[in-house]
């Protein structure tokens, strides 16, 4: 477990079209993420958030919508990210949209090998040929891999920053066709809701650290949408059949266990279509759960 943690803030909506999971941080932070933390021993400290711009000031065209935008933000999270590493500490990022991930996980491959366990609903494996919405929050995994667009490829320093065989996706049940072949063409390890349906929970996260194995360091990133809607109903792009709240928090459980993750986001809150604050609620327990919080 890490002696102290940086919260990093970025409310950041430019990568996706639905506003409102740019309030997520603000949301998390209301849910009493910084004391829930603090109760687990740890030295929590709040960096505040990333300033980002609105995206109706931004031109939202292309193959890749708003990608300056987003180019500029992700370059900011990468840097803190980096002096969270340089300082030892576990740096977690408070999102906004996926595409935030570009950053998170781009400065976490900066120091040396890392693996990656992506929880989602979606493979968020698609190109500016191939993404139907030209949303780069449906992007990031592909331009991780160096299949994006380069400004984002080339993110902190020149080049892809994983290979296939360093990620392993959790929770996948909503693909686009062409991204479907892509992904399953790729490389990337991917337990679908089928698998977690089969095999359970505990099975699918001790073979995902199996996979990493070989990887001293993990990044994991939490989409909030990777769990039913009736579980966490504030997130832009809800899909049914999704973790369940005791199957999110064995997960958690299981990689905190592995003392390997170094650094976490979590995106895809959204507020306005929450009940009473419930996600960002689950949300930092699930936080809680990978940094140490146990029954027992």
């Amino acid at each position: 477990m890490p002696e102290t943690v940086r919260i990093v803030g970025v409310p950041m909506d430019l990568g996706q079209n639905r506003r409102g999971v740019d309030m997520g941080p603000s949301a998390l932070r209301y849910a009493n993420l910084q004391a829930r933390l603090a109760q687990l021993g740890l030295s929590v400290l709040d960096h505040g958030n990333i300033p980002v711009p609105n995206p109706e000031e931004q031109i939202a065209e292309g193959g890749a919508r708003r990608l300056k935008a987003v180019t500029v933000a992700c370059q900011s999270i990468y840097d803190i990210g980096c002096q969270c590493l340089t300082q030892q500490e576990f740096a977690l990022f408070l999102g906004g949209d996926h595409s935030i991930s570009i950053g998170t996980v781009s400065a976490a491959a900066s120091a040396g090998p890392v693996g990656l366990i992506w929880i989602d609903a979606h493979g968020d494996f698609n190109t500016p040929e191939t993404s139907p919405s030209g949303n780069i929050h449906g992007m990031p995994v592909a331009t991780l891999v160096g299949d994006g667009p380069e400004p984002l490829v080339n993110l902190g320093y020149p080049g892809s920053k994983l290979h296939p065989a360093q990620i392993v996706q959790i929770g996948i049940r909503n693909l686009d066709p062409a991204e479907r072949k892509r992904l399953s063409a790729s490389g990337i390890h991917v337990f679908t809701m089928r698998h977690l349906d089969e095999l359970g929970m505990a099975a699918v996260a001790r073979q995902a650290l199996d996979r990493l194995r070989h990887l001293p360091r993990l990044h994991v990133s939490l989409d909030m949408d990777s769990l039913d809607p009736d579980e966490a109903p504030g997130v832009g792009t809800p899909i049914p059949g999704g973790l369940s709240y005791r199957e999110a928090h064995l997960l958690m459980e299981i990689l905190g266990d592995s003392g390997r993750v170094v650094s976490m986001d979590v995106v895809e809150i959204n507020p306005i279509l929450d009940n009473r604050n419930r996600t960002a609620e689950l949300a930092v327990e699930l936080v809680a759960s990978l940094l140490g919080q146990r029954i027992l």
